[in-house]
């Protein structure tokens, strides 16, 4: 009710300077906007093992933005408000529910952005306080179910030049993709810490430990005839600290058809003094106990972006990637990455991470994976395919295959797309720990019809 009723005062404030900006309310409110999404999301979980029940979930859900316009020369307001619905599907059995749609609740709802912010004429400065989305490497709004995560944060973006940007945010708390409100907690936290009913992490902290603190993050990014870098420094408070860097450049040939590609990208991890820290009651990360946050990774990608045959196909790229952690004795996880808010739902920035997982949620080891993306038809179809292998020092061996295909109808049916996403997940089996239920073949199977208006 607070949220709401911040909300309310933040667009009634807005009324006292319209009238010197813009003459009238109802120029305002014409120049405001207001959109959103509708959602229906079917996920299926198929295990071979014979003892464990496949899980499904349904949802229907919504999100409506309301973004004011600029009033006393750059302030603005938004406003999101999330719904979600299982509409009876769940039934009695919770053992055979999917929790990562929206938990066990028969309804979702959320106040998932209320903030405040100012951004000059020319945008060469953004500032946003209060709740909101966020999209950075390793802080994002994992946005593949119902409800994207957001966060409290302030956040700050500048541009001297062009192609140049700068970003700084310090965030206090976060809401989950099945949390109603925000909590100081992460994907390392068990479900129902301090009330927050999280599904979907990797929880390795006990009830009695300490609530998360946030994190700080600063980042530069340079877009440079062709070649795309950006490095960023993130300080997840009493988790890990972290330095990530990535470039990437496409060289652009003279009949366009054929452009090759080449990235890389680097992860460097520490901190003494983690909540994940064996002393601190923590789980072991990976099966490994450790005393101090300690990890290195590396990436490299190669491929090219075509446009073979444009009537039929249109654009597409192909590419092959390796990445590889390497592993550190003593530390959590033996040199895991520590990742607060991308763990257990495989959004991190990785180019081999998966649908389902990546070395992320497995540990120390490499990994390599080829990818296929293909428009056609005149952008009417998207198609996504991909296989990657694993090779980890706690998680074992491991393969998955993914297909994808999204339909966009256009015409009278524009904003609507109906999208089919598959990965068979095999392997995995080291010390008798499986990494899928019996060590048997795991399928996830998401059906997502989105209309957007």
């Amino acid at each position: 009710m607070n949220k709401i009723l911040f909300s309310a005062i933040l667009f009634a404030s807005t009324s006292y300077p319209l009238l010197t900006w813009a003459g009238t309310l109802t120029q305002f409110f014409q120049k405001s906007k207001i959109s959103g999404q509708v959602r229906s999301y079917y996920f299926n979980r198929l295990y071979g093992a014979a003892n464990v029940p496949n899980q499904d979930a349904f949802a229907l859900g919504g999100l409506l933005d309301i973004k004011s316009a600029p009033f006393l020369g750059g302030f603005g307001v938004g406003v999101s408000f999330y719904t979600a619905n299982d509409l009876g599907t769940h039934g009695y059995s919770p053992a055979t529910v999917d929790t990562t749609m929206m938990g066990l609740t028969s309804s979702l709802n959320a106040l998932g952005q209320a903030y405040i912010q100012y951004a000059n004429p020319g945008q060469q400065l953004l500032v946003r306080a209060g709740d909101q989305i966020i999209n950075t490497p390793w802080m994002n709004n994992s946005d593949a179910r119902i409800l994207p995560a957001t966060y409290q944060a302030i956040f700050a973006q500048y541009s001297p030049f062009p192609g140049i940007k700068l970003e700084a945010l310090r965030e206090f708390r976060w809401k989950s993709r099945t949390s109603p409100d925000y909590y100081k907690d992460n994907l390392y936290y068990s479900t129902g810490y301090s009330g927050d009913p999280i599904y979907g992490g990797v929880p390795k902290l006990p009830n009695s430990a300490s609530q998360a603190q946030g994190a700080l993050a600063f980042s530069a990014s340079a877009t440079v005839v062709g070649t795309k870098a950006q490095v960023w420094y993130y300080d997840f408070y009493h988790f890990a600290k972290m330095f990530y860097g990535s470039a990437q450049y496409t060289l652009k040939t003279a009949t366009g058809i054929v452009d090759p590609l080449v990235g890389v990208q680097f992860v460097r991890e520490w901190e003494s003094n983690s909540l994940l820290n064996a002393g601190a009651g923590a789980q072991p990360v990976d099966n490994v106990i450790g005393d101090t946050v300690n990890s290195s990774a590396w990436g490299v990608q190669v491929g090219a972006n075509f446009d073979i045959a444009p009537t039929i196909l249109g654009k597409g790229q192909f590419t092959w990637s390796y990445n590889g952690i390497v592993p550190h004795v003593g530390a959590v996880g033996g040199g895991a990455i520590v990742s607060p808010y991308t763990i257990g739902y495989a959004t991190d920035p990785l180019y081999t991470t998966s649908m389902i997982r990546g070395l992320v949620e497995m540990g120390p080891g490499d990994g390599w994976k080829v990818k296929w993306i293909q428009n056609i038809l005149h952008k009417q179809f998207l198609w996504m395919a991909a296989f990657a292998r694993y090779h980890t020092y706690y998680s074992g061996n491991s393969n998955d295959v993914y297909v994808d295909l999204t339909y966009f109808p256009g015409g009278m049916f524009k904003g609507l797309s109906v999208r089919d996403r598959m990965e068979v997940a095999n392997g995995g089996l080291v010390h008798d720990t499986p990494l899928n239920p019996g060590n048997k073949t795991f399928i996830y199977n998401r059906v997502m019809l989105t209309y957007m208006f």
